[in-house]
């Protein structure tokens, strides 16, 4: 039986300290490794997410590990691209496919009936021998099958066979339109023998990262389902608690749940930030204030938490030389709030936009 219960708040700080956002890693690695990797459907905000989680942290270093590869850029969770350790890409990549199937069929539907998914994935298989980006797949695809469902053939491959993006050397990582590769051309055969992991490894990774959580919420972040029996296998190795608002939350038993009052530093966090998207409940962002983060297509926009709880969304506006922090606050902020912003503002402008001769500031709220 649950435990106890959790209040948000409470609930709030433990997924604060898992996203080593109470305070600052010494090693980006560790943190993307922690997170299960960080969403990254443009090259910037992974970058960002890295920054207000880790110390002194350098986009020269990011992008060298890239290259190196010791980090990768793939799809993962929920069929979106995400950057992750290339040791936990091979690992996870696996267990995720049940997931990218079902994303699969629920998008083409009809569409997914009539393709002939073997000749298919060889075509893709020695075409991403090298890379390419995927207008070029399209167009490959179109040359040799020109009355095909094109577009339908190569989302089934980006689903299906794991892909990587080719990093460069550009200020984030990557170019606008990247080249894909397969992953096994990219990264090559494996030193050591993969492990084989399972939903059960999954779901765990995911406690760690997000918990205390739902069964639902796990599916929602993993792109699984159903594994509310996954949860029910794992029972004797968790916790339970109750939610302020109801249900069961489940978490490892020695995963850090902070004091409620424990201090939050301010923290601007990217687009589509981890700490956002794994949470379905209102314990970073109130419900009211919900439609002004998560935008139509999906897009869920940069925010700025005090007191770890979502304040404000924010962007940077660049003109010729000066380089603008523009945020927009659910509230007006009081005098001792703006002082605490102001630091970690400038530090966020000379992360994202070193050469800007002149940075600023500008805070408003909604309208």
């Amino acid at each position: 039986m649950p435990r106890d219960t959790l209040t948000l708040r409470a609930l709030n700080r433990a997924t604060l300290a898992r996203q080593h956002l109470l305070e600052r890693s010494a090693s980006f690695l560790d943190v993307t490794e922690r997170l299960v990797g960080l969403q990254a459907q443009m090259p910037r905000p992974p970058l960002i997410g890295l920054w207000a989680r880790v110390h002194g942290l350098t986009r020269e270093a990011v992008v060298t590990a890239l290259l190196d590869k010791r980090l990768v850029r793939g799809t993962a969770m929920r069929g979106t691209l995400h950057m992750m350790t290339a040791a936990d890409f091979r690992e996870l990549r696996g267990p995720l496919q049940p997931g990218l199937d079902g994303g699969l069929t629920a998008i083409l539907r009809d569409r997914a009936v009539g393709l002939d998914m073997a000749p298919l994935l060889a075509n893709a298989t020695e075409y991403f021998r090298e890379p390419h980006t995927f207008d070029a797949f399209r167009d490959h695809l179109a040359a040799s099958t020109p009355t095909a469902d094109i577009r339908a053939m190569a989302y089934a491959v980006r689903m299906q066979l794991p892909l990587l993006q080719v990093p460069t050397e550009t200020p984030w990582g990557f170019p606008a339109q990247a080249d894909f590769i397969s992953a096994a051309a990219w990264m090559g055969k494996p030193k050591r023998r993969v492990a084989v992991r399972t939903a059960e490894d999954l779901v765990l990774r995911y406690l760690a990262a997000c918990g205390p959580a739902t069964a639902a919420d796990a599916q929602a972040w993993l792109g699984l389902a159903p594994l509310k029996p996954v949860f029910e296998t794992l029972r004797p190795q968790l916790v339970t608690f109750r939610g302020e608002r109801g249900g069961e939350l489940f978490d490892l038993p020695d995963a850090p749940r902070p004091d409620p009052d424990v201090p939050a530093p301010v923290r601007f966090l990217p687009d589509w930030d981890n700490a956002i998207v794994g949470r379905a409940d209102a314990r970073l962002l109130a419900g009211e204030h919900r439609s002004k983060v998560y935008q139509p297509g999906l897009r869920i926009l940069a925010t700025l938490l005090i007191d770890g709880q979502v304040a404000g969304t924010w962007k940077i506006a660049r003109r010729k030389k000066t380089a603008t922090l523009m945020i927009s606050t659910f509230a007006r902020l009081t005098s001792v709030a703006r002082r605490a912003i102001e630091p970690e503002a400038a530090a966020l402008l000379e992360f994202a936009e070193p050469d800007a001769a002149a940075k600023e500031l500008k805070v408003e709220a909604y309208t």
